[in-house]
């Protein structure tokens, strides 16, 4: 234990009350708390603890740490505090049954809180794993959008961009804090929910006005139809995508690997995206910028596209949180 905590010790008897300082693994108690414990006179508990340095029992430099104190009268004094080596040497001196009662309860108190210590650091540990895996991951599939085609110069900025972004999620990426990825920060419940019918309209007018092929956004099945309604989705009446931001994420994902057009699948996609984000007003941050540059949409949809079904859950958290409300 790095830091100091308190605890409570009270007498068999029931007549004894004392705050025990825990620090460094082990107990603490001042000279004034010992006589407390073994109900014996200042003078008799400070003989016998110079008399277990003079022989040499204990190191007096292990054993004993000054703190500050603040006395009675409002001012501040460095005390001799002592550890359990020495409650407990004291103990068998002068009073061994009130020594051994507080040496079970300390043993028990300390066995405690190294227990919870140690979970702490484990879960801590998992954590972190956690999040070297999810970097890993992101990586990997950077490397297999970079290897799958020549990029474009927009395309390798959105792959950087991916990064620098994602780096605040992530946070190892300059500071190592323990800190998991998870989704937050999301906009809450969307306010605007799309319909297939007006998706393929919206589709048709990009064509019309960009002047895209005849294929562009010419359905091959009905898989386009279920990415807009699976968003959508509820169990026990409550949304499998609960946020915006979840909804935004899967249908970029949907539509992008579904592959539900003979022409233009990308595209449809990331602009289903952007227009999903528009109707529900979180297209644009506080400050009337994008939440999401163009090109990092761009390698966000190239990543999606060479990425394994296994690696969804990974997408979706690199989304979402790039286009919360941090952002």
């Amino acid at each position: 234990m790095s830091e100091s905590q308190i605890q409570i010790y009270n007498s068999n008897d029931g007549n004894t009350e004392i705050e025990v300082k825990l620090e460094n693994d082990t107990v603490w108690l001042s000279l004034a708390q010992l006589t407390d414990l073994y109900l014996r006179d200042k003078s008799v508990i400070s003989r016998h603890i110079t008399n277990i340095f003079k022989k040499g029992e204990l190191d007096i430099n292990s054993v004993v740490a000054k703190n500050a104190t603040t006395a009675a009268d409002g001012k501040t004094y460095q005390v001799d505090y002592y550890n359990l080596d020495v409650i407990i040497s004291v103990g068998y001196r002068v009073n061994s049954i009130r020594g051994t009662q507080f040496r079970i309860w300390a043993n028990k108190i300390l066995k405690e809180y190294l227990i919870k210590g140690y979970s702490i650091n484990e879960k801590a540990l998992r954590q972190q794993n956690l999040q070297l895996q999810e970097l890993q991951k992101t990586i990997k599939i950077l490397s297999s959008a970079v290897q799958s085609k020549e990029l474009t110069t927009d395309e390798s900025k959105g792959l950087l961009s991916i990064i620098s972004d994602y780096s605040y999620a992530l946070d190892i990426l300059d500071q190592y804090d323990y800190q998991s990825l998870t989704i937050t920060d999301t906009s809450g419940k969307d306010i605007y929910r799309i319909s297939y019918t007006e998706a393929i309209d919206q589709i048709n007018l990009v064509r019309k006005t960009y002047g895209n092929s005849e294929l562009f956004g010419r359905e091959k099945d009905e898989s386009f139809k279920s990415s807009i309604s699976t968003i959508y989705q509820t169990f026990d009446r409550r949304d499998l995508y609960p946020s915006i931001e979840e909804k935004a994420a899967h249908l970029l994902y949907f539509i992008t690997k579904n592959h539900s057009f003979s022409d233009g699948n990308k595209r449809i996609a990331a602009f289903m995206f952007l227009y999903f984000l528009s109707k529900n007003g979180v297209l644009y941050d506080k400050s009337g910028n994008k939440r999401i540059a163009d090109n990092t949409l761009v390698a966000l949809t190239l990543m999606i596209a060479v990425s394994k079904q296994e690696e969804m859950g990974i997408m979706i958290k690199v989304i979402v949180n790039l286009i919360n409300t941090k952002n």
